[in-house]
């Protein structure tokens, strides 16, 4: 299998599955000296961890990360950062009834076809559990590219939806909300929503909207490697994502040139941000935001029709732990993908010119 690692310089490479021993990664590239805070990372992984709330998998992991190499006396030595994360509460019994059967929307069908054979045991590699290795990852990213900083939030839960003016949402309310949406009235619908939806045995999508401020100009390896390019693909990475769109999105689509245009100011700033932050493929300094489209999880707690392995029509029912929406707990991975990515441009734009 390939496709299992990104970046150019701050490289991350994850392996292992959702029900086996553990999971882990590898970071390369990362420079030697850099002063590593644990709790920061303990903190990213509490943010993503099932269990944390009632309105997520109840599948009970303490996600706590071991290092094996390149960290030394809480400093990286400049060598490959390797680590796991222990799974200790998986529940394999769970998914024996769909062994030989594909689960709708899921990649049973596509692995077993491409494979020759699946790990049935929770979606096995496919599974979103690979995302804790990300945000482990990432979190060491972050600690790289302060004073970046990067602030994600649930915007939106079905059809409801929050104003994402980036200038009047206050980050600090965004955790005090078990939905990890900012604004506390429309959390509070938002969460009535999604255990509504869990009630019948359904789920929900969302989006999560994320805001990058500090950014340096001068970030993005056009021409096929533009920093908004690496951040949808990064975005687009993620377990369940269906959408991504940067800047104006698809609203600019609907505006004139001269409505669009950001006009500088003296000082190399822009009047407006419609760009998002990055024109022509290059950071210009302005903050950069993005939304992030979550479809509902595949799997719900219905009756569905599919196929089994000899192609003959059966019914379906999920069974286990799962996550009636997925974006409360996407959040710190949002970020997590999106530090990686600053990353690894801020390294590479050292070698931009002497």
């Amino acid at each position: 299998m390939a496709g299992n690692s990104i970046g150019k310089i701050f490289t991350l490479t994850t392996f292992g599955e959702s029900h086996g021993p553990a999971l882990g990664g590898i970071i390369d590239g990362c420079p030697a000296g850099l002063k590593i805070n644990l709790k920061t990372i303990n903190d990213d992984l509490n943010r993503r961890r099932p269990g944390q709330s009632e309105i997520v998998t109840q599948r009970n992991e303490a996600d706590s990360v071991e290092f094996l190499s390149g960290i030394f006396k809480d400093k990286t030595t400049g060598t490959p950062i390797g680590f796991i994360i222990k799974n200790k509460d998986q529940k394999s019994k769970d998914y024996k009834h769909i062994m030989n059967s594909y689960r709708p929307s899921h990649a049973d069908f596509v692995y077993d076809k491409k494979y020759g054979f699946r790990d049935y045991r929770g979606g096995g590699r496919s599974s979103a559990r690979e995302t804790v290795v990300r945000v482990v990852a990432g979190s060491i990213a972050k600690q790289l590219i302060n004073p970046v900083k990067i602030n994600a939030f649930v915007s939106s839960v079905g059809e409801i939806s929050m104003d994402t003016d980036f200038s009047k949402v206050n980050f600090n309310n965004t955790e005090k909300s078990i939905v990890r949406c900012p604004d506390a009235k429309v959390a509070k619908k938002m969460e009535e929503l999604i255990k509504k939806t869990r009630k019948v045995g359904d789920t929900v999508g969302g989006v999560v909207s994320c805001i990058i401020k500090n950014v340096p100009i001068g970030l993005g390896e056009p021409v096929f490697n533009k920093l908004h390019s690496e951040l949808g693909k990064a975005m687009l990475s993620i377990n369940a994502v269906k959408g991504f769109e940067f800047g104006s999105g698809f609203k600019g689509s609907k505006m004139k040139g001269s409505e669009h245009n950001d006009i500088f100011t003296k000082d190399g700033k822009t009047m407006t941000n419609l760009s998002g932050g990055i024109q022509g493929g290059i950071s210009n300094g302005m903050d950069i935001y993005f939304n992030v489209a979550f479809k509902p999880v595949s799997t719900i707690m219905k009756d569905q029709d599919t196929i089994n392995s000899k192609g003959k029509s059966v019914k379906i029912k999920g069974k286990g732990r799962h996550d009636p929406c997925v974006v409360p707990r996407a959040v710190p991975i949002v970020e997590a993908m999106s530090a990686i990515v600053i990353a690894d441009f801020y390294l590479l734009s050292r070698l931009s010119k002497i």
